[in-house]
């Protein structure tokens, strides 16, 4: 199978594109380094053609949910009109299938009685980058209708393991935590530690979007998740227990987003029933490597 992913070079891309290659897949790919702006419908008209790939994986984006609210503006066209674009291109060029990555993050604030959330449930984004990505499926939806393009919306839950910027959670903390034991010891700040997630290994994360590619039914959405939801002190607490130090907490005000959800957790009753993917890898494995992560990183920025 010929593959082409956007965001290549992102946190989930690298990711995909081992796991793609190790299934034997032929697998191509651009980022932001040596591919078209996603706003440039032209010129992924062009590389679309050039490349005619089997399956694009569609992961390029505007993913810092928490700096949506810097960047409204920003986060709708780039998640919404970029969408379009490579759908356009999609389309133009004959592709068989389309896997559109959005986000659980549209589920917006569910009650406890609602979850875990399936597919079905309704959408109400609270932030600037849930609604972009409200936008994408809306776009997408209307190509597989309209056009008849092969398009699965896939909705990742908290995906998190090595690679991922610190702009999330858990690496974060895993960051303080390795500059902490490189000092001999010190402080991790954070932000509220409420909110429960339900977080996914990203390596669980792109065997499903290859599972979809193959076996998943077009015009289809699908949950990416774990079906369980973890207090983010939880996550804190875990990272601490694994430090080689002495590291003490305390709450940052400047931490704390302006809306945040409380509990957010899935069902992926769908996505196994139609492909038979469950999630492997344990949260402790995860953190586990999200901290080695953190400390190579520190090792090698250190002089």
């Amino acid at each position: 199978m010929r593959a082409f992913v956007t965001g290549v070079s992102g946190f989930v891309g690298p990711h995909l594109r081992r796991h793609l290659e190790a299934a034997g897949d032929h697998v191509s790919g651009v980022d932001t380094h040596n591919g078209p702006d996603l706003l440039d419908h032209q010129g992924w008209h062009d590389l679309i053609d050039a490349e005619a790939p089997d399956v694009i994986y569609h992961l390029a984006g505007f993913s810092d949910v928490g700096g949506s609210w810097q960047e409204p503006l920003s986060a709708f066209r780039v998640n919404a009109e970029g969408t379009l674009a490579i759908l356009e291109a999609a389309r133009q060029a004959e592709v068989s299938r389309v896997i559109i990555a959005s986000s659980a993050d549209l589920y917006g604030i569910a009650s406890p009685a609602s979850l875990p959330l399936t597919e079905g449930a309704p959408v109400q984004p609270r932030s600037p980058y849930g609604a972009s990505k409200e936008a994408a499926e809306a776009i997408a939806r209307q190509y597989q209708r309209g056009w008849g393009l092969d398009v699965v919306v896939v909705r990742p839950f908290n995906h998190i393991g090595p690679g991922q910027s610190q702009r999330f959670v858990a690496p974060a903390i895993a960051a303080k935590i390795a500059a902490a034991e490189a000092a001999g010891g010190g402080e991790v700040t954070h932000g509220d530690l409420s909110p429960e997630r339900d977080f996914t290994d990203v390596r669980d994360v792109v065997r499903a979007y290859r599972q979809i590619a193959v076996s998943g039914k077009a015009g289809a959405t699908y949950n990416v998740c774990s079906g369980r939801a973890v207090a983010m002190s939880t996550i804190l607490d875990s990272l601490v227990s694994m430090s080689t130090v002495d590291i003490t907490t305390r709450p940052d005000p400047k931490l704390v987003r302006p809306v945040d959800l409380p509990v957010l957790r899935g069902s992926h009753a769908a996505l196994t029933a139609d492909t038979g993917w469950e999630p492997e890898i344990s949260l402790t494995d995860t953190l586990s490597a999200v901290l080695d992560d953190a400390r190579n990183r520190h090792q090698k920025e250190s002089p």
